[in-house]
């Protein structure tokens, strides 16, 4: 007999952490007697709006809830209830509330430090009656899935029930190994992302316009749009938009794949996509020295660290970005060694293949 699960996600298939930590395992759990339904939060219209004008509209948002809290009404009617993130954002947990006090054992799942929206705001109304609202819904929760140990630990102090840590993976049947250097003496420097995250690309723009003085470059950034450019005028830049279709070709087209991060709270709960994207191509990484990043990269042993310190750390010694290209492409022998460890990396560890029964098996004993 099949079991019915009730999947709960933020956003349709064109939001990342959707699509990562949600829409890709679908197809494993149905095909392990789960009949699924997906509900998202946020539709494609209400995205595309986001990214271009980073406005929310506030009619749509409306529209949204409306929608979700006429789901809730048939939640009773499931064997599992997966919710990402929160069910309703900024407003109370009093719908997880009410989900455990009736007998709904749900699970939750976090990709990110969206705790920090609320007891990092600048807004005090938000931190005075919002600040605890993550840690009720990790204490409500059956099981409480996250994505890296910073998150775990949130979780803990919440008093979480149940944690299984589960990092965002690649599907690796998606992936193959980048199949040749780049055909001219230009260096192609790549990150992939939204319009969202761009703004972390524009910590680098000094050094970006140093390197260029030294080598030639190509900065190429996938789901990017063209704000960006001013920042990194005196740089050749790429603006590539982003679809499911051609990310990894477009990855396949990098040199070296970067990941900037600022040194604060809400970046130490990412848990490094952007990275095990590129490892999954064979492409060697630069990346900050912030939260999984680290992880990651002295883990697998894929490539360089980047912060303000310059020192040596466990083994990945940390520069400028500036240094740490030039210090890739100046050592051959080092780069391919990068180039093996993060595909076996993925391998053994970052892709769903290899962590997809961890999810059905949160699904089964819930």
């Amino acid at each position: 007999m099949k079991r019915s699960a009730l999947v709960l996600c933020k956003y349709s298939r064109m939001g990342a952490s959707s699509r990562l930590r949600t829409y890709q395992y679908l197809p494993f759990l149905e095909q392990n007697n789960y009949n699924i339904d997906v509900s998202c939060l946020y539709d494609d219209d209400y995205l595309q709006t986001y990214y271009r004008t980073k406005k929310r509209s506030f009619a749509k948002v409306v529209r949204c809830y409306f929608r979700r809290l006429v789901t809730l009404r048939l939640v009773y009617k499931y064997d599992v209830v997966y919710i990402e993130k929160e069910l309703f954002p900024y407003l109370p947990a009093l719908c997880e509330r009410v989900l455990r006090y009736t007998g709904v054992k749900y699970i939750v799942d976090y990709d990110d430090a969206v705790f920090h929206n609320y007891d990092s705001s600048n807004n005090w109304l938000v931190r005075l009656f919002l600040s605890k609202k993550i840690d009720a819904v990790m204490k409500s929760a059956g099981t409480v899935i996250v994505g890296n140990n910073y998150l775990c630990n949130r979780a803990i102090n919440a008093g979480a029930k149940e944690i299984q840590i589960l990092p965002t993976v690649i599907d690796a049947s998606r992936y193959s190994i980048k199949a040749k250097a780049s055909s001219c003496d230009t260096l192609i420097i790549g990150w992939i992302g939204s319009p969202y995250t761009q703004k972390y690309l524009l910590a680098i723009a000094d050094d970006m316009r140093a390197l260029s003085k030294k080598i030639d470059i190509t900065l190429r950034f996938v789901g990017a749009n063209e704000h960006l450019l001013p920042g990194f005028h005196g740089v050749k830049v790429e603006i590539i938009p982003w679809s499911e279709e051609t990310e990894v070709a477009n990855i396949q087209s990098f040199d070296i794949g970067i990941m900037p991060l600022p040194d604060e709270k809400f970046e130490h709960g990412k848990c490094g996509y952007k990275l095990i994207q590129y490892m999954a191509c064979g492409i060697p990484v630069i990346a900050s020295n912030i939260g999984v990043n680290k992880d990651i990269v002295v883990g697998s042993q894929c490539g360089l660290l980047v912060d303000a310190t310059f020192q040596e750390t466990d083994s990945c010694e940390t520069v400028s970005w500036d240094k740490a290209v030039l210090a890739m492409v100046s050592d051959a022998e080092q780069y391919q060694r990068f180039s093996r460890n993060a595909l076996e990396a993925v391998e053994s560890v970052y892709s769903m293949q290899v962590q997809q029964q961890k999810l059905l098996t949160v699904f089964n004993e819930l």
